[in-house]
C-alpha cells in the first residue's frame, strides 16, 4: 500500500511518461494483461490510455488492473490509469 508522498512522488514522475498502452473495445483481454504484467516488470511505471471505444470506467478499470496484475494504482484521472508494480529482477524506482 502506497503513502500520500509515494503516490504523489509516482504521479509526478508519470507526468512525463507517455501512455505507452491503450485498451481498446475489446476491453481487459488476457493478451493485454500478459502485455501489462512485463511491462510492469521492466519498467515499474506504466501509463494506459483507455480509448472511448472501450466504454469502460477509468477507476473501475484501474481498480480491476490493479486486482489482476498485484499492482498500486497511482492515478485515474481523465482516460488515464498509472500503474505501479515493484520488479522483483530489477528494481529502479525508490521509494
Amino acid at each position: 500500500m502506497l503513502t500520500g508522498k509515494q503516490r504523489a512522488m509516482l504521479r509526478k514522475e508519470a507526468n512525463g511518461v507517455p501512455a505507452l498502452y491503450q485498451i481498446g473495445k475489446d476491453g481487459i483481454t488476457e493478451n493485454i494483461l500478459k502485455q501489462f504484467d512485463e511491462a510492469l516488470e521492466a519498467r515499474e511505471l506504466i501509463k494506459i490510455h483507455i480509448l472511448e471505444s472501450a466504454l469502460l470506467e477509468t477507476r473501475e478499470t484501474a481498480d480491476e488492473l490493479s486486482r489482476l496484475l498485484k499492482a498500486e494504482p497511482v492515478q485515474a484521472i481523465g482516460s488515464k490509469v498509472v500503474l505501479y508494480r515493484q520488479s522483483e529482477k530489477n528494481p529502479k524506482i525508490t521509494l
